[in-house]
């Protein structure tokens, strides 16, 4: 290598690339990977914070990036159907044919913000 050739490269102009964020997701809408290649698939360019997130609990609907929120706990309420309880204390599991209150789990799963 020459001096000459060794100043040029040194100096020469640096190549700058833009930056995107991608999420790719199936086609049910789920998250693939986040990336900031250029991969064969369907995706939508997000911003640098979620790119920082990275949220699992997501979904993609008409190129928009809907959370889910994971109800966890389901509750207990009283109901015309269910396990039948003494009326005072809910742990207290009793026979139908005395004075009771029925209890059931309230629906669970998730919800869509």
């Amino acid at each position: 290598m020459t001096p000459e050739e060794f100043w040029s490269i040194l100096y020469a102009k640096v190549v700058e690339y833009p930056i995107f964020y991608r999420l790719y997701y199936n086609e049910q809408g789920q998250p693939l990977c986040y990336t900031m290649e250029d991969l064969p698939g369907n995706y939508i360019e997000i911003d640098q914070e979620i790119f920082a997130r990275s949220p699992s609990n997501i979904q993609v609907c008409d190129g928009k990036i809907i959370e889910i929120t994971w109800q966890t706990t389901a509750k207990l309420a009283p109901t015309d159907t269910g396990t039948p309880c003494a009326p005072t204390d809910v742990s207290i599991v009793v026979s139908e044919t005395n004075n009771h209150q029925k209890w059931s789990k309230l629906s669970h799963g998730y919800k869509s913000n």
